[in-house]
């Protein structure tokens, strides 16, 4: 111990007399280790770590094994089983000791205006139960809660909520809290630590769900057996496993089934419904739409900034080595005076865990401040994220196995090869010796050779990420994004009667149309990109072997001249499509080119093929517009149908209206405002913009990009200083062969010339290496990319173009200087 204090003491006199070293190698590692810890803390909340409730290994979710085909209502991210499944279920199954149903679900806080929502969750009496969680203040929600026929009788709410909504009110339990316009008691406040079953979101409230045929009026899906919302979970009882429970859930499927098949499916649907079967599934990690969307895109960044680690690693290496040759003569010195190998090779060792425990220590707090930047990327104004980042044993022991990784990859081996040479060997050499040889192509250039090519790995899969955001940002979707408001408008509690809403929708829109500022609006059903869709299957008239799938939008005239969609054939919809009239659609390039063969589909009949016992009215096509992006950017051109709007024969309380405007958005929302409040006193409006829709729909692709783009400059950035380095090296180790060069008539040029194919020939093998390893690795990036192939030409040439010309700046640099060297200064070293 005596022994390894005084190393320690060592080691920091040695970093302490050599800051620039001390500096760039403590900064090289923070960068790296934080880098890997702030991907491997997201991926551990993401991933790996579980529930915060008791035993959350006997969790199980139950749903459909295989739900390939699906046909009703389907709401929610977490759409897995309809009510009337979910009550069977409960009533059928052996293997859980208690079970419970769930759905998100946005409540308006709201009573009239402009919506602020809570995000909320409808919840079974045993929700809390099941969770073991006990009540900060108050009680939790029971079996008793939950009874249907159930009014506004309770709401529990989260610990967070409690605090920024009530400040903390100790007198909570009691206070109604309005939600959709129905006033629900608190009875309960949930402890700190528990944030709902969802990871990435953390709930604010909980309610009933006998009480969603209230909160959702006439959309209520409550007892619908075509209504897919509810996700279910259940604690295993004590010697059951999961491949039990799954096998009983199989055994009382048909029985579950045939209580709950939709009467109004035909004879086919309810076939392939009766071939479903319940399944039960591991549950610990809880439910998440952010692991589905981000893992992958996090393991890649993860072995993005493996990669960063092992360039920093590399150019330490260098650093160490260099550091080892300079000190040749002191290790000699001590060796010779009776010091033995192991104890310097342990001295230099400390030296190196010393640099790696900073480096690990700074990049643990850099990891933090990065992984935080990544959820606030990645959050929105309508979807903010929720991420529990304390640290726990996994992340302080992945940091703890990166210091001692680090510390061992550039360490040991500059240790080794310093106290390998013979004493006498190195004392009777001159400081500055042959520079020929196994030298040349020693260590410290495979060195340089390793981060040309990982640089290269890393810089051509940040321009591939870079490109296919430039590509999604740049591409036409086929309407105007630019100052296009989305007012999105509920008004239930206007009590409008459903014969009177068309009417009432068409003059509202109508004052919103002359509102001063307003160029154009339109009432749409489902606004593009904005995560909602309508599917239906259609059939053509006279060959109903002509079929495919095709999404739908319910519009209103001037939709098209809104959004600036090109109309380039027939007509747009106008007042003579009412109610009563022959219905009318409209359709685009894609299902013109896949349903129709190409033909002009002005005048074609088709037909819906309902999944219902009633027939579906036929359409005929009176207009053909451009191709436009429905639900993604990224999809495919789609068949989609246009239908008219006042044609609907039930018409919803909740338009929404797209509005453009040439003006600023904030001048006219408040004239749009003030003309809807003046129809409805009661509606509740939400007000956003299609650009930041759209914005937010490409998330995903703006984290790799921005973190990939810093990973791959810094990759190139390490890369040229160990480029650099070993140039510099090997022009100091060659001064007096420099020096004699030019005293025997050799030109500058030749000197510099020779320094820089040396440069360029650890660059050319550097890069030959860093090829083959992006055409063999690029390929999991595949998925992430849009209108690129993995193995683009392009980028891969920008990428060894860019490299090329950095590395040839940090080559020249020190080829410019032994060029101008004094050949007697330089002999005179000898």
């Amino acid at each position: 111990m005596e022994s390894l204090w005084q190393d320690l003491k060592h080691g920091v006199r040695l970093l302490r007399l050599n800051p620039s070293f001390t500096i760039v190698a403590i900064l090289s590692l923070a960068l790296g280790v934080g880098a890997n810890t702030a991907i491997f803390q997201l991926l551990d909340a993401v991933r790996l770590r579980t529930l915060p409730v008791k035993d959350p290994q006997q969790l199980a979710i139950v749903r459909i094994q295989d739900r390939s085909w699906a046909s009703g209502r389907i709401h929610g991210r977490y759409s897995q089983i309809t009510n009337p499944q979910w009550e069977q279920i409960r009533d059928r199954q052996e293997g859980f000791s208690r079970m419970f149903a769930w759905a998100e679900n946005d409540f308006n806080l709201a009573t009239t205006g402009e919506a602020r929502y809570a995000h909320g969750m409808f919840v079974s009496g045993d929700f809390f139960n099941v969770l073991e969680v006990q009540p900060l203040i108050g009680r939790l929600l029971s079996a008793d809660d939950d009874r249907r026929g159930c009014g506004p009788q309770a709401a529990v709410i989260s610990y967070a909520f409690w605090q920024h909504e009530f400040n903390g009110d100790p007198g909570i339990i009691g206070r109604k809290i309005t939600l959709d316009g129905n006033p629900f008691p608190v009875v309960g406040v949930t402890p700190p630590g528990f944030y709902g079953v969802e990871i990435g979101r953390m709930f604010d409230l909980a309610v009933p769900i006998c009480s969603e045929p209230l909160v959702r009026g006439e959309d209520a899906l409550l007892n619908l057996r075509h209504g897919y919302w509810l996700a279910a979970m259940g604690r295993l009882k004590p010697g059951w496993t999961m491949e039990r429970a799954t096998a009983q859930l199989k055994a009382v499927s048909p029985a579950i089934l045939e209580a709950t098949v939709p009467e109004i499916y035909k004879s086919d649907n309810a076939k392939k419904y009766m071939e479903y079967r319940f399944a039960a599934f591991p549950a610990s990690n809880g439910f998440s739409m952010l692991r589905q969307e981000y893992e992958n895109p996090l393991w890649v960044l993860f072995a993005i900034a493996a990669l960063v680690l092992l360039i920093a690693c590399a150019n330490l290496a260098n650093l160490m080595l260099a550091r080892a040759s300079s000190r040749g003569k002191e290790v000699a010195v001590r060796l010779a005076m009776g010091a033995s190998r192991s104890r310097l090779l342990r001295q230099m060792f400390v030296e190196s865990l010393l640099l790696a425990g900073i480096g690990a220590a700074l990049g643990a707090a850099l990891a933090t401040l990065l992984s935080q930047f990544m959820v606030a990327f990645i959050s929105t104004r309508d979807n903010p994220l929720f991420m529990n980042l304390q640290p726990d044993w996994r992340v302080f022991g992945f940091t703890a196995l990166l210091a001692v990784f680090t510390c061992v990859l550039f360490g040991l081996t500059p240790a080794l090869r310093a106290t390998s040479v013979a004493p006498a060997n190195v004392l009777k050499t001159a400081s500055r010796g042959m520079t020929g040889g196994r030298e040349r192509f020693g260590l410290r250039r495979v060195l340089v050779v390793s981060q040309v090519a990982l640089s290269l790995v890393l810089l051509v899969g940040s321009l591939l990420f870079v490109r296919s955001l430039r590509n999604l940002l740049t591409l036409d979707p086929g309407f105007r994004q630019d100052n296009t408001i989305v007012a999105s408008l509920d008004l239930s509690r206007d009590n409008i009667p459903i014969p009177q809403r068309q009417e009432f929708k068409r003059d509202l829109l109508e004052r919103v149309r002359a509102v001063p500022g307003v160029d154009a609006a339109a009432d749409a059903s489902v606004v593009p990109v904005s995560g909602y869709g309508w599917n239906e299957n259609v059939l053509i008239a006279g060959d109903e072997k002509r079929q495919g799938l095709s999404r739908f939008d319910r519009v209103s005239p001037g939709y098209f001249a809104t959004m600036k969609t090109e109309l380039l054939d027939g007509r747009d919809f106008d007042n003579r499509d009412t109610a009563t009239s022959p219905r009318v659609a409209i359709v685009n390039e894609t299902f013109a080119r896949k349903l129709l063969n190409g033909e002009n589909p002005i005048g074609k009949t088709f037909r819906i093929d309902a999944w219902v016992g009633a027939p579906s009215p036929m359409y005929q096509i009176v207009g053909f517009v451009k191709d436009a992006k429905y639900e993604d950017l990224r999809e495919e051109p789609r068949a989609i149908v246009y239908v008219a709007q006042m044609q609907d024969d039930r018409p919803d309380n909740d338009p929404q209206f797209v509005i453009h405007s040439s003006m600023p958005p904030a001048s006219v929302v408040p004239g749009i405002k003030e003309a809807i409040m003046q129809s409805a006193p009661e509606a509740i409006i939400d007000f956003g913009m299609l650009q930041t829709q759209i914005h937010d729909s490409l998330l995903r692709e703006r984290l790799m990009a921005t973190l990939s783009g810093f990973f791959g400059v810094l990759a190139v950035v390490l890369a040229t200083i160990g480029l650099y380095g070993v140039i510099s090296y090997t022009v100091a180790r060659r001064t007096n062969e420099i020096g004699l060069r030019v005293a025997l008539g050799a030109q500058r040029s030749d000197v510099v010339g020779m320094i820089m194919r040396e440069a360029g020939t650890m660059l050319v093998i550097g890069l030959a290496v860093g090829t083959v390893l992006t055409l063999a690795v690029a390929r999991a990036a595949e998925s992430m990319l849009y209108g690129l192939k993995p193995h683009d030409p392009l980028t891969l040439t920008l990428a060894i173009v860019a490299l090329t010309l950095v590395a040839a700046v940090a080559s020249f640099l020190p080829a410019h200087r032994a060029a101008r060297l004094d050949p007697m200064a330089a002999l005179r070293e000898e």
